[in-house]
């Protein structure tokens, strides 16, 4: 879409990756938003960057002190001393001099008065930027709806005659919590901030553009935080953007049977899904891949969900790999993930942002049970799990998946969500008994890209890493969730050293 209107930056990043530049200049703009939502932080980072750009800049603050504004701005490490402020309070004192109180109707005057004060001080500074906090008041001052409305008709009036870009500030207090449907249509772009309160764990917070004329903005929601130095903002991830020509080569676990049974190993550009039953190895086997991607020298990234960071290094070094080492040379990011207190868009954010200034090769998620309590939504969670899935495979990544099945010889139903046709490769590993042991058997179920054994082979974990045997041509039951073993117990694997 054409768009021949010049752009300011917002002062925030990622609301200006959302609004593909920036803000139109010299236009009215609503930031709706409940009390707590990020309003005024927001609205601070806007001013500044106009103030960074030598404009003047003004606050007109209906609701808060500058004290009150001086330590929302001090939490941040910002100085508004390059922001002209104008204060209700002062508004009051020249209203209120030589006044008898007991006139009627004085909210006429004080409206008109507080708004002929705001004339007068646009007229004075000629900001190139102004930030009106908030309209509630205004609704208070009016009383009257038609009385708030030709005021907000006459103020925006008056700023389309200068050079100045405006942005509304509206709580939401004074219409129930309800959006202003005619405020809407008297702004030229109306964006909405969101505080969610989950049953257990931090605050959501997200953002939605609900329209910005003439401009090809990212619709939908985005998650954001707030942190020291502002809104941090993760615009959601659209995977058509972002395509990176790479050659679709097998990756190798290091484990010759292991490659064979999946064609030579997960195509570069592709999703593997492990599978399985808690305690069969379905996170060492993707530590396997990983510690060979890492001594080829390529750069991966674990993201913990379920197990702590300590236990997992621990638990690698028990059967040859370490994990410390890669870590220490630079080749891998190991991130203990909280799913309490991380948004799903500041997750998809992390990775991003591994995958392009780092140029990671291959992540591991490890599981999607912890990526679901990230997500209550289930569907939602599909769909932006997709999506993540889809920019990774665009850029190359061979990404590794943990998904718990429930119980230890339940059925072949995964936990909590199933994911397998997302997927590209689909890993089934399951315990089976013979000769009075519990043994383990893995299996590929699908491999689109490329060819697959349809063996069922046997998998063993131990001080010597990963090891898979020769084809159980005698092994039956795999898929009904009760796997038996009818053979000869001779071509089973034992330990390294300890005979047949």
């Amino acid at each position: 879409m054409a768009d021949p209107e010049l752009r300011i930056s917002t002062g925030n990043v990622g609301l200006d990756q959302i609004l593909r530049g920036g803000l139109p200049a010299n236009r009215l703009f609503l930031l709706e938003g409940t009390p707590g939502s990020g309003k005024t932080t927001l609205a601070l980072q806007f001013l500044l960057e106009g103030a960074r750009n030598g404009e003047p800049v003004l606050y007109i603050t209906l609701s808060e002190t500058s004290e009150e504004l001086n330590v929302v701005a001090a939490s941040h490490g910002w100085n508004l001393d390059s922001i002209a402020l104008f204060e209700l309070a002062s508004a009051e004192e020249v209203l209120g001099a030589g006044r008898d109180q007991s006139i009627l109707h004085s909210w006429e005057m004080e409206l008109g008065g507080t708004i002929q004060l705001i004339r007068e001080q646009v007229e004075r500074i000629k900001p190139k930027r102004v930030v009106f906090d908030s309209l509630s008041e205004m609704r208070l001052l009016a009383q009257d709806p038609l009385r708030y409305r030709r005021q907000l008709l006459h103020l925006k009036q008056f700023f389309s005659g200068l050079s100045t870009t405006v942005l509304l500030i509206d709580d939401l207090t004074g219409t129930r919590g309800e959006r202003d449907n005619h405020l809407h249509s008297l702004c030229h772009g109306v964006i909405t901030l969101e505080r969610l309160t989950l049953d257990f764990g931090a605050a959501r917070r997200r953002l939605q553009v609900q329209k910005l004329r003439g401009v090809d903005f990212v619709a939908g929601f985005h998650d954001f935080v707030i942190r020291r130095g502002g809104l941090d903002i993760f615009p959601r991830l659209i995977a058509a953007d972002h395509h990176t020509p790479f050659v679709g080569e097998p990756v190798s676990s290091g484990v010759p049977e292991l490659d064979t049974l999946l064609g030579g190993g997960p195509a570069r550009g592709t999703s593997t899904l492990v599978t399985g039953p808690s305690g069969a190895g379905k996170t060492s086997l993707t530590l396997q891949y990983i510690a060979a991607a890492c001594r080829r020298g390529e750069r991966c990234a674990i993201y913990e969900f379920d197990e702590r960071i300590g236990t997992m290094l621990a638990r690698a070094k028990a059967f040859g790999i370490d994990l410390q080492r890669f870590i220490d040379d630079g080749l891998l990011i190991l991130r203990q993930v909280d799913p309490a207190e991380i948004a799903p868009g500041q997750f998809t954010a992390m990775v991003r942002r591994e995958v392009e200034a780092a140029d990671t090769r291959v992540v591991l998620i490890d599981s999607l049970n912890g990526y679901l309590a990230a997500m209550p939504q289930e569907q939602q969670l599909t769909l932006q799990l997709h999506e993540l899935l889809s920019f990774m495979n665009q850029a190359g990544v061979v990404t590794l998946l943990v998904n718990p099945q429930q119980g230890f010889f339940g059925n072949m139903q995964a936990h909590g969500l199933d994911v397998s046709y997302i997927a590209d490769v689909v890993v089934l590993i399951r315990f089976f008994e013979a000769g009075g042991r519990i043994r383990k058997a893995i299996s590929v179920v699908k491999n689109r890209s490329g060819q697959h054994e349809d063996a069922i082979r046997e998998l063993r974990i131990d001080q010597d890493g990963v090891r898979v045997g020769e084809p159980l041509t005698a092994f039956k039951g795999i898929l009904t969730g009760t796997p038996e073993y009818v053979g000869s117990p001779r071509p089973l694997m034992e330990d390294r050293g300890g005979g047949e």
